[in-house]
């Protein structure tokens, strides 16, 4: 069977690591989370001063890009992708509540778009793969087989974003976490460089009320019936 490049594009805490990671297990592709590249830029940001009362020292950043190495590798024990930043496992860290009130921001600049998109495609060359993210389907990949556009309401991403601190041990804020969300939506739909929004020929998957039982029925059907049209 044909491999096949599978973008999945979508709002924040839409859930869409968690099902691209599934879907690639269930098709036997490697998965790459391209939004946990944005957020090790940012956590680099932050370790490195260049991040000050919420505004980013943006020529401090673009002069150390260079320093800045991200790689994945995979956990020995579920499989799943773990981020390496610099050759440190940081897939906890970036997952941070003040690494995501920053990473829209960062993710809006330029020059830091242009080498993780740089960095994407070229993860892409041998396809096989399923890549989540904000601008997969439309920038990255403008010409993937498979593209999958993810919503849910702003209020559902924000509890489910609440259960996912609270089940790591944090003490998170809903209210706090709503804010966050809908913030992050402006900011990614209104950016100038690569604005969040849904590719023409991508299908929308609205997972407010779906299981990740339904979720992943549809997205193999959906897979299934690509496939045997490439």
């Amino acid at each position: 069977m044909k491999k096949i490049i599978i973008a999945i594009d979508g709002f924040s805490s839409c859930g869409k690591s968690t099902m691209a990671k599934a879907l690639a297990r269930n098709v036997g592709y490697l998965y790459f989370d391209s939004g946990a590249m944005y957020r090790a830029v940012t956590l680099f940001c932050m370790r490195n001063g260049l991040i000050t009362n919420g505004n980013i020292d943006v020529e401090a950043l673009r002069a150390r890009m260079n320093e800045i190495h991200i790689t994945f590798k995979a956990d020995p024990v579920s499989g799943n992708s773990i981020t390496m930043l610099n050759n440190e496992d940081v897939e906890h860290d970036i997952r941070s509540l003040e690494v995501s009130k920053m990473v829209s921001q960062v993710a809006t600049l330029d020059f830091v778009r242009s080498e993780m998109i740089e960095q994407q495609r070229e993860m892409g060359k041998s396809k096989g793969i399923v890549m989540d993210g904000r601008d997969i389907g439309t920038t990255v990949f403008p010409n993937a087989e498979m593209k999958v556009f993810v919503t849910a309401s702003a209020e559902v991403r924000a509890q489910r974003r609440y259960d996912e601190l609270t089940a790591r041990g944090d003490q998170p804020n809903y209210n706090e976490i709503l804010e966050n969300v809908q913030q992050r939506d402006h900011i990614d739909q209104t950016r100038e460089i690569s604005p969040l929004k849904k590719a023409d020929d991508a299908l929308l998957l609205d997972n407010s009320n779906m299981t990740r039982e339904e979720q992943m029925n549809w997205l193999i059907e959906m897979f299934n019936k690509l496939t045997k049209e490439c």
